[in-house]
């Protein structure tokens, strides 16, 4: 979404459906200008002063949230061979609305699924010395979830607000 909504031209995008922060090491992505390929050989190809993470949303059902820490410290330090000087931002997940959280049968894609994962991305985030970025902040109500009108199945975003992630990265990033 914040590839196709969010009028940013000048970054490089890679995307893929279902990515976890373990397939990003074996998984072929999408990257803006070069097509498909494994996320790491394209960023080794290319050079980036800042480098922004979003994952998280594909592991809510993951039981062991020291896996998820630890595959996500990974990226970080494959980003840090190839870029040793890039600035890393980590992305907080996006919460679901209150439809979603309350109808998902599984129960997988809940806030509180999204809470337990956010805590240890802040402590691994912390760990890493990598800058933090909630954007989730401009996206919940007042009981953490996610605004109603922000989404249409409950967890994707809408053209208006990836436009409004857009500008909370441009205005809490350095």
């Amino acid at each position: 979404g914040l590839r196709m909504y969010s009028g940013l031209t000048k970054a490089t995008f890679i995307t893929e459906v279902g990515l976890t922060v373990d397939s990003i090491f074996t998984d072929y992505c999408d990257v803006s200008g070069i097509g498909r390929s494994r996320t790491f050989d394209a960023l080794a190809s290319m050079e980036f002063g800042k480098v922004y993470i979003m994952l998280g949303m594909n592991e809510l059902g993951w039981v062991y949230e020291s896996v998820y820490a630890q595959d996500y410290g990974r990226i970080i330090d494959v980003i840090r061979e190839t870029h040793p000087d890039a600035t890393i931002y980590v992305q907080s997940i996006i919460p679901v609305s209150k439809w979603k959280d309350t109808t998902d049968p599984d129960r997988i894609y809940t806030n509180a699924n999204v809470v337990r994962l956010q805590k240890v991305l802040c402590e691994m985030c912390e760990e890493k010395n990598v800058h933090y970025v909630n954007v989730a902040e401009v996206m919940q109500d007042e009981n953490g979830y996610l605004f109603s009108e922000a989404t249409e199945d409950g967890m994707h975003l809408t053209q208006e607000y990836c436009k409004i992630w857009a500008e909370y990265l441009r205005t809490h990033t350095v």
